[in-house]
């Protein structure tokens, strides 16, 4: 062998290394020591518990964590936006319950805070709630298109051999459900991913694919326009939350093993 060619091998394997250095590079959204790199929200008729009690860090399970109390419907939200990327949550619920163990992870949020429920961002919802952990709801102002069926008066269930429903204010339902119950027992970390990628958004409970949305958008006015960026926030919203790790990386598809 030539040594040209030897060099020619050497910068394509250093290309190649490059390039899938570059799309396993992860964003820590948690920097596992505070939460400087969020926003926080609560209503103004919310009480008088703090943000610092409802949003702080803990020690769990020998690691640090995010820690949501869930004592009141709030907010915490990124300060940053993102668009096309592999989002992947690592959680766990805690044992204090004020009302029931619910939260949500919301993408794509845009506009003030309290557009959604008086609470949340304008938003897509993959729901946390337990048993329907991925389920898709539409949060404010939001539409996408899923394809689903009707199993009973306005109950929804993804099939992706399904006709699609227009999904949000103006659709046939807000919400979406999973097409199975992939939740861990309550003590025992999840794992959620979300991939957005153009108007496509897909939801995957502990390694299984649950829902697939599409055409994303909003309504401004009676006229749904794309939505294809956002803040990403968590919801306290009834039941205490821990989370060990929020990251994502970009990507240039949604892979095909998980559409």
């Amino acid at each position: 062998m030539s040594l040209r060619t030897v060099s020619k091998l050497f910068i394509i394997t250093l290309l190649f290394m490059s390039c899938c250095a570059q799309q396993d590079e992860w964003i820590q959204l948690f920097n596992g020591q505070n939460l400087e790199n969020w926003d926080t929200y609560k209503p103004a008729d919310a009480g008088d518990i703090s943000l610092e009690q409802l949003f702080s860090v803990v020690e769990m399970d020998g690691m640090p964590a995010m820690r949501i109390s869930g004592e009141i419907n709030a907010a915490i939200g990124t300060k940053e936006t993102y668009e096309n990327y592999h989002l992947q949550m690592e959680f766990k619920w805690g044992d204090e319950v004020t009302t029931k163990r619910n939260s949500g992870l919301l993408y794509h949020g845009y506009g003030p805070y309290g557009k959604g429920l008086g609470v949340w961002m304008n938003s897509h919802e993959l729901q946390l709630w337990t048993g329907n952990m991925g389920d898709s709801y539409r949060m404010g102002d939001t539409y996408c298109q899923i394809p689903a069926t009707e199993t009973d008066s306005a109950y929804y269930v993804w099939d992706e051999n399904a006709a699609m429903q227009d999904i949000g204010k103006n659709g046939v339902t807000k919400i979406v459900h999973k097409t199975e119950d992939l939740e861990k027992p309550v003590g025992q970390w999840n794992v959620v991913d979300l991939y957005c990628f153009g108007d496509q958004s897909v939801h995957v409970v502990n390694g299984e694919t649950v829902m697939a949305n599409y055409k994303s958008g909003k309504y401004e006015g009676d006229q749904v326009t794309p939505l294809t960026s956002g803040k990403i926030q968590l919801q306290s919203e009834g039941g205490e939350l821990f989370v060990k790790s929020i990251k994502l990386r970009p990507i240039e598809t949604i892979p095909a093993e998980v559409l």
